[in-house]
């Protein structure tokens, strides 16, 4: 991938954290269509986002105080302090905006403004509950882990390999993914629901409209890069 590619990708990544911010103030949701299920996963993040944005706050007051005399370098360093203090809200924005989506014919994981996986139900082999931290991570190629304050507690096996696109563009093919929801037990509930409604096989999703980025991937497994 060219340093441009990567750097319009970021470019990207920012513009979305950004406008989650609004989204976040109005109490609305992005890609969440009427008889969609919502599944949150920004609860297990919360405490540890909403402390750190208090620490970034009290050292921008202090830093303030400091460099008071210093009318350049107090401007830079409340601009620097201020967009960091939004960085960091901006994260938890993303991951309350930007649920995890059980629709008609796929499940929609999402990890924030960073990463979105497409699973259409008739590849879905199974759903349960099964609670991981990071330092378990399997190192196969073949694995997607979503984890949320270090740990997930939902892996999906597919019958059929689906591929996904990081953050930067690497593509990978996979196979299991583990992620994690607030209500996880009611999670795998709703999957293995929706998997025995007739008709919740695959066929056309009515209105759902892709948000922009989103396009079809190899395999005909459409997610948007993030």
């Amino acid at each position: 991938m060219s340093r441009g590619t990567a750097l319009r990708r970021l470019a990207a990544h920012e513009g979305r954290w950004l406008m989650s911010l609004g989204w976040w103030v109005a109490r609305r949701r992005i890609g969440v269509a009427p008889g969609e299920q919502a599944l949150g996963y920004a609860g297990a993040q919360a405490a540890l986002v909403y402390g750190l944005a208090f620490v970034c706050g009290v050292e921008t007051v202090g830093l303030g105080v400091l460099l008071a005399g210093k009318a350049v370098v107090h401007e830079v360093m409340l601009f620097v302090d201020v967009y960091t203090v939004l960085t960091v809200l901006g994260l938890q924005a993303a991951a309350v905006t930007r649920p995890h989506v059980l629709g008609t014919d796929a499940l929609w994981l999402r990890d924030g403004a960073r990463r979105e996986i497409r699973i259409p139900l008739e590849r879905i082999a199974s759903v349960h509950y099964d609670l991981r931290f990071t330092k378990e991570r399997d190192k196969n190629g073949d694995v997607a882990e979503l984890a949320v304050g270090g740990q997930t507690s939902v892996t999906v096996q597919l019958s059929e390999p689906v591929v996904t696109v990081r953050l930067l563009g690497q593509r990978e093919t996979i196979r299991t993914v583990r992620f994690h929801a607030d209500e996880a037990r009611a999670a795998v509930a709703a999957v293995r629901a929706r998997l025995t409604v007739p008709g919740g096989d695959g066929a056309p999703e009515a209105g759902r409209a892709p948000e922009a980025g989103r396009a079809p991937e190899a395999g005909g497994t459409p997610v948007r890069q993030g």
